[in-house]
């Protein structure tokens, strides 16, 4: 994450869309990320335990990461492990190929480490692992002009180890410049936290380091904003780039930018960087703010694919509150034409604390302060909701 805070370059403004055009096949891309499935691969990644670089527990998150891009329908020469050594520590960056329709050799790199210290890291930085695996998901068979690759860096607490590896050995070879990088986008501790009013998210702009790829930074970072705009209900703001996996090559000449919290958490480096202390909805919308940015950069097809015509999840309208709860769960149907229905409450392990049929107020009174899940059940449909318990 980053470590060092300076100033903020301009406060939420109103700004213009300039050149770029709303295009609906982007916003329906956009829409296929669920909340559901932010809050199951949140949960995922918080029981792998504490991922600290050369750990079993951080080559566990590698072996994790690479079965969710083949449940994804990525093959063998698409998914390649990027083995770095530094000082003491051995592991490995997850490095995944999408090959660009008109410019194949040219890319744009999403990016964000998976490895943790101290705590889980869920929100430092499941959150941008999160998003990343959800962006490769909705975009695996959408044609984009410019090739992307999906890097998961390890290393990262520990210096950048292994995006500065992959930036001075993979992309550059001593001066000479290897992969064609169109920007490099971070995504790096964008989890909020829970109660907080996460409205705005931060985009990172290049404003130091080199100075000659300022400029571009610039261009590329509003660029990020107008696709938040666009496409997701978040508000932005600009925060200068500072100590994560974009700097190594930014170091070498390239184009960056990026997402990071805008109200910043003080969890992450501890133990409390858990599920509980992070806010999935938060998580959602910069997912859908962060895909519709990268068919942007990339260049997607504007217009849906067959494959792309499945419908919506509706139990992703369904709106369940307040949240925090005192003690009674809300659940609001109106828009979905559900009619039969389960609520269970569970666990972060999954234990069971109560299960109600059809019932839109339900009593939690008797639950303990905390944070619970909440899984609505209709026919084949799931939605899975954090619920905090607060009195």
């Amino acid at each position: 994450m980053k470590k060092i805070a300076t100033f903020l370059l301009a406060s939420i403004a109103i700004h213009s869309l300039g050149a770029q055009s709303f295009i609906q096949a982007y916003q329906d891309r956009a829409n296929m990320v669920t909340q559901t499935n932010i809050t199951t691969y949140l949960q995922e990644f918080a029981n792998l335990g504490v991922k600290k670089t050369g750990t079993t527990a951080n080559n566990n998150a590698l072996e994790w990461l690479k079965t969710k891009y083949v449940s994804y329908g990525y093959t063998a020469s698409q998914i390649a492990e990027d083995p770095f050594t530094s000082g003491s520590y051995n592991s490995k960056n997850l490095v995944i190929t999408k090959t660009g329709t008109v410019y194949p050799n040219k890319y744009v790199i999403i990016c964000g480490h998976f490895d943790s210290i101290t705590g889980l890291g869920v929100n430092d930085n499941g959150s941008g692992t999160s998003i990343i695996l959800e962006a490769a998901r909705i975009l695996k068979d959408v044609p984009t002009e410019y090739s992307i690759k999906f890097i998961h860096f390890s290393g990262e607490e520990q210096g950048l180890l292994g995006s500065s590896h992959y930036a001075n050995t993979v992309a550059y070879q001593g001066s000479n410049r290897v992969l064609d990088i169109k920007l490099v986008f971070n995504l790096d501790q964008v989890g909020g936290v829970m109660g907080n009013n996460n409205n705005t998210v931060y985009c990172d702009q290049d404003l130091g380091g080199l100075t000659s790829n300022n400029a571009a930074s610039a261009t590329v970072t509003q660029e990020l904003r107008n696709c938040t705009a666009l496409y997701s209900p978040l508000l932005t703001a600009v925060d200068p780039a500072e100590d994560t996996d974009y700097i190594p090559f930014e170091q070498k000449g390239e184009v960056i930018t990026g997402f990071f919290e805008r109200i910043r958490s003080t969890y992450p480096h501890t133990v409390n960087d858990t599920f509980a202390n992070t806010d999935p909805v938060y998580i959602y919308n910069i997912g859908k703010a962060s895909v519709g940015a990268l068919q942007h950069f990339a260049v997607a097809t504007g217009t849906l694919g067959t494959h792309e015509t499945v419908a919506k999840n509706t139990l992703e309208t369904v709106k369940i509150y307040p949240n925090p709860v005192k003690d009674i769960i809300n659940i609001e149907l109106s828009d979905s034409g559900i009619k039969n229905f389960t609520f269970e409450i569970t666990d972060f392990q999954g234990r069971s604390i109560f299960k109600r049929t059809n019932e839109t107020k339900i009593n939690a009174s008797g639950l303990e302060n905390g944070a619970y899940l909440g899984i609505l059940k209709a026919g084949d449909q799931t939605v899975v909701r954090k619920v905090m318990i607060e009195r």
